[in-house]
């Protein structure tokens, strides 16, 4: 793997190989970083993992804009990773006239429609003498059910982009598993790169996903204290050391300058603006 500092324009394409990049990595809270959306580029495919209330600005910072993303999935409901999803669908609405892609299971579809989006969305025009909804804005690719234990599992494709698509168990903070937790979803990017986005530690999830593909690298979000709904820097310091030595830490606070995660066996905290690129 080799990480290029992004010089110039945002490219939401490229030569073919995997690469993923980091338009922020900092918590829900952060005024020193972006908030913790990835974006994975593998040719002429792209998809935006979460788009949160300063991803548009994210993209203007690099030379985009959010209006070039036709590929979206969502992990889960918090307004650091949805809260930018109606400035981009009002503007492949009404301003692009592109419809994109969305990659969603019904269940969750219903979820972030109803509970979140529809209020902003529903309402502005009556289409055929009905409300709008969640289809007007973008088109479903609905994940396939691949396996239901020791949790579901699903997959889905973006052009050469393979995505496995599993429960995490983030919030509230006393839930005993991920089925007692809010719906929140973790990625598997091509078999090879491990994206829980947020989620409590969780032994069992990364010990299920890292034996069962040929995991490179874990980008696994991270708060400097203990409770809450994140994985501690206290917590994944006792993962085992070869599972450490594929971790970079994501999703911080900004006070990560006072931690120094190579000298407890990770490989680094994750870098915004950067391309992390994958032979």
């Amino acid at each position: 793997m080799n990480i290029r500092k992004l010089d110039g324009e945002l490219k939401l394409q490229n030569e073919g190989k995997l690469s993923l990049f980091f338009l922020g990595v900092g918590n829900a809270f952060s005024k020193r970083h972006y908030q913790n959306n990835l974006l994975v580029i593998k040719g002429s495919d792209s998809l935006l993992i979460d788009c949160g209330t300063i991803c548009s600005t994210a993209f203007c910072h690099y030379k985009s804009s959010i209006s070039h993303v036709h590929n979206f999935m969502i992990t889960h409901s918090h307004a650091d990773h949805i809260g930018g999803l109606e400035e981009a669908m009002l503007t492949g609405r009404y301003v692009t006239k592109i419809k994109p892609n969305i990659i969603i299971t019904d269940e969750y579809k219903t979820r972030l429609w109803e509970n979140s989006l529809k209020g902003g969305n529903a309402w502005g025009e009556c289409n055929d003498g009905r409300s709008l909804n969640f289809e007007d804005y973008f088109e479903q690719i609905r994940p396939q059910l691949i396996s239901e234990t020791p949790r579901p599992l699903y997959q889905a494709k973006i052009g050469n982009i393979d995505i496995k698509i599993f429960r995490t168990k983030h919030m509230p903070d006393n839930a005993l598993s991920w089925k007692d937790s809010f719906f929140s979803y973790g990625v598997v990017i091509d078999e090879r790169i491990l994206f829980p986005s947020d989620t409590r530690f969780d032994l069992d999830m990364i010990t299920w996903l890292y034996n069962k593909y040929p995991i490179e690298i874990i980008f696994h979000d991270c708060q400097f204290y203990s409770g809450g709904v994140h994985a501690s820097y206290d917590e994944l310091k006792q993962l085992p050391a070869e599972i450490k030595s594929k971790m970079y830490l994501c999703h911080y606070g900004d006070n990560y300058e006072k931690f120094t995660p190579k000298n407890d066996g990770f490989i680094d905290f994750a870098q915004q603006g950067c391309y992390y690129d994958f032979d």
